[in-house]
Formats: structure tokens, sequence, C-alpha cells
């Protein structure tokens, strides 16, 4: 697995190395400094040099390095290392420089021979890390509380291990009062052709939940699952019906799902964990219905200007809104100037991106807004010579609130408890741009 990790600053010197293996040395890490630190740019976070593996992620100034000779599941690595990120983050007080590094070398050598053992990922979840790794301050009052009570010891150990029932839950949690908040969040990816076809198109999501309920309860959740909701429509006896669930490519659970139920019958139930965790991570291709399209003209007028119109048009209900919309419009590299009339928000050339930026902060659903725009070209030579035949896709970002473009709808979520309550239940849904490009 992974033979060596280390921690580098922007120049490129080492301020965290641990080896895992013999396969590799700490010279490695120079040759990801001149090779790749020192680089002008970066292709890619894997590199191989002289048979070694190296693969990074980067947060700020910090490169987060792993090393490795064997051949290795890449996915697994970069999640590892972006984990690694987010448990540093957790215990320096989300932050992770250089500063917090060197001040916290020790702990930081902790962490990492709990997260790796040989190389091998064996715990990387910060809440059970927290209960028996904890900053020099908290020692004192962590030793204190082990000599006081064997049980928490015992309840250490379930959470580690994942031995007992149910070892992301501890039990007594009490609260004044029982809420249930879930966030349906999908990303959607699209590349549309310059004719108008759609070459790709789909959708991934992930179901977060925030519990906050008192005991040891059981929840049932509920989606408008094709193959379930078809089922149920045959036993009603009414085939005429059609459906409109939705039909999941794949879908990854969290540990407290109970897998055999979904298998047989396609429930979801689950004893939730305490806090914010992701119940469920899903992906879909079939008809996404897509939030925005953009229509775009280029119009090459002789070789020293350029007319450009572009039209995004909202695809979804007048009663929701697209926020923080921003189309980025590629122009040639030698433009010299552009005049740009929009219908709403404002758009401006960035010569360092190369591109016209269009934003427009609160987008209607059903409405039309254009850009038409003239672009002046520095020199007097054609636009195929400076590359523009092979011109870079309009880029969007946007969020769109209570919108699912898969059609994604929490059907229900039922909660089970020895000792009855009431439970508030909110539902939130909000679709965003992932890769999302037409090309012109």
């Amino acid at each position: 697995m992974i033979s060596a990790i280390f921690v580098l600053n922007s120049r490129g010197d080492v301020l965290i190395s641990r080896l895992f293996r013999d396969d590799v040395s700490r010279g490695v890490a120079d040759t990801f400094r001149l090779q790749v630190i020192n680089a002008k740019e970066v292709r890619s976070p894997i590199s191989s040099i002289s048979g070694t593996s190296l693969l990074h992620v980067r947060s700020g100034d910090i490169y987060l390095l792993a090393a490795t000779k064997q051949n290795v599941d890449c996915a697994l690595v970069f999640s590892l290392l972006n984990q690694l990120v987010l448990i540093f983050r957790s215990y320096f007080g989300g932050k992770f420089d250089e500063d917090h590094i060197r001040k916290n070398f020790v702990l930081i050598y902790e962490l990492l021979d709990e997260v790796i053992d040989y190389g091998h990922p064996q715990n990387s979840d910060i809440e059970a890390l927290k209960l028996y790794i904890t900053q020099a301050k908290n020692k004192n009052k962590l030793a204190a509380v082990a000599a006081a009570d064997d049980d928490k010891i015992r309840k250490i150990t379930v959470q580690v291990t994942g031995a007992g029932p149910c070892p992301w839950r501890q039990p007594g949690i009490k609260y004044r009062k029982n809420e249930l908040f879930i966030d349906v969040i999908e990303s959607v990816n699209l590349l549309i052709s310059a004719k108008g076809n759609v070459l790709n198109a789909n959708v991934a999501g992930q179901v977060v939940m925030k519990s906050f309920l008192s005991g040891m309860p059981e929840c049932k959740f509920g989606l408008n699952d094709k193959l379930l909701m078809a089922k149920e429509q045959r036993g009603k006896k009414a085939p005429g019906k059609k459906s409109n669930g939705i039909e999941l490519d794949d879908c990854t659970f969290h540990q407290c799902v109970k897998l055999t139920k979904f298998d047989t019958d396609r429930t979801i139930s689950f004893i939730p964990p305490d806090g914010v965790f992701e119940l469920m991570k899903y992906r879909t291709t079939e008809n996404p219905h897509l939030p925005f399209r953009v229509l775009s003209a280029i119009n090459e007028v002789g070789s020293t200007r350029v007319e450009i119109k572009v039209t995004v048009k909202a695809n979804f209900a007048p009663n929701l809104f697209g926020q923080h919309v921003i189309i980025k419009i590629p122009t040639p590299k030698n433009t010299a100037t552009c005049r740009l009339r929009v219908t709403a928000g404002k758009a401006f050339y960035k010569p360092e991106l190369e591109a016209v930026i269009w934003k427009i902060k609160r987008f209607p659903g059903g409405a039309e807004f254009g850009l038409s725009g003239e672009m002046k070209l520095a020199q007097s030579v054609s636009l195929e010579k400076k590359g523009w035949s092979n011109r870079p896709p309009i880029a969007m970002q946007f969020q769109v609130p209570m919108f699912t473009s898969s059609g994604f709808d929490v059907r229900f979520l039922k909660v089970y408890e020895k000792t009855p309550y009431q439970t508030v239940k909110w539902v939130r849904y909000m679709t965003k741009a992932g890769s999302y490009e037409f090309r012109i």
C-alpha cells in the first residue's frame, strides 16, 4: 500500500516525513520538489518517477504527499490524503498551515501512526480519534476520566474497533428537543457539443443528515426509488399508473445502514450517529433535468475583431431562483479590449483568465438573459494561428435551492424509539454545478 507520507511547504521543504515501508527513501521528497513543486504548471496530482508513484493533494501552501511502489487504488489514496487534511484541520482549529504543523509535530506523528498501520489505512474517523488522541492541555483530563470510570474506556474501544451492536452511537444521549435535518445535495455534470448534442450528463448526489435525537432511535428513510415504487404499484394492482421514481446507477451508504434490508426490499433502515453524517451517496444518468441551457454564437469579423452572443435560459419552475450564477466565456489569447452588454447581472473581461466573467446573483426560473459583445484583438493575425480553433467550452457555476436535477425526493422519514417522542424534521434540497460545460 502506501510506503511513505510527506508534508511539504510551498518551497518544497519537508516538514513531516513518515516511512511505513523500506522500499522508499526520503530522497523521493527532493525529487518531488524538483519535478513537481518547482514546475511552472502541475498537470496531474499523480507522478511516476523511477518506478515510484507520487500522489499529492494541496491545501493552501501545504502539500500532502503519498509515495508507493505498488499498484495501489489511486482513489483510495486521494480519499485518505483528503481525510488527513480534514483531521489536521479539526485538531488545529480549522487551520492547516506551516506554523501549526511546526507547533504540533508530536501530535501529527501520533495521528499518522493511528490512521495508517504499515501503509494501510486503519482508522480515519475524527470523532473516534478525538476520544483517545487529544492535545496536551486535555491529556490530564482524559487520564482522570479513565481512572475514574473504566466504562468510558470500554466505550472508546467499541468506537475504535467497531465491536458491539452499535459502535457509531453511544447510549444515553438526551436532547430537550428532538430534531432531524436532511440535506439532499446534487452536483450536475454536463458536456454539450457545439451542435447541441448531449455528450455527457449525470448527477452525483449525497444525503447529509444532522441528528439530534435522544436514546437509540431506529430510523426508516424512504426515497422515490423506481424499483421500490414499481413494486408498491404492483401490490396496489394499478399497472396503468406510471411511477415518478428515479433509477440509481450506484449508491453507497454509511456503515449504520442495514445493507441486508436494502438488498431484499430496498428499505433504508438505520440507527443514526449523533451529529452530522453522510447517510448515502448516489449517481444517476437517467434523463437528468438540466437547470440551465446555454446558446452561443461566435462571428469572426476579419482578423482583428470577434463578435459574441450568449443566451442563458433557466429550465426550472418560476417560483424557484438560481443563486450565484457565474458564466465563464473564453476569449482569444490576444484579446485587447472587450465591449460587453448584458440584460441582467454584470459582465467583465479578465485577461489573466482569458475569459469574460458574467455574474448573475438571482436567476428566476423560466427567465432568459443574454450577453452580447465585441472583442478587439491585439495583433492582425488569424485566430487559427492563435489556437482559437480549439475553443475552450463555456463553463457555468450555480446553485438552485429546493430543486433536484435527478428528481430525487424524500418520501418519508420515520423515527422509532422505545420511549416515544415527537420529532421535528427538516428537509432541504440543493442542486449545484459540477463540471457544467457547453462547447462553442
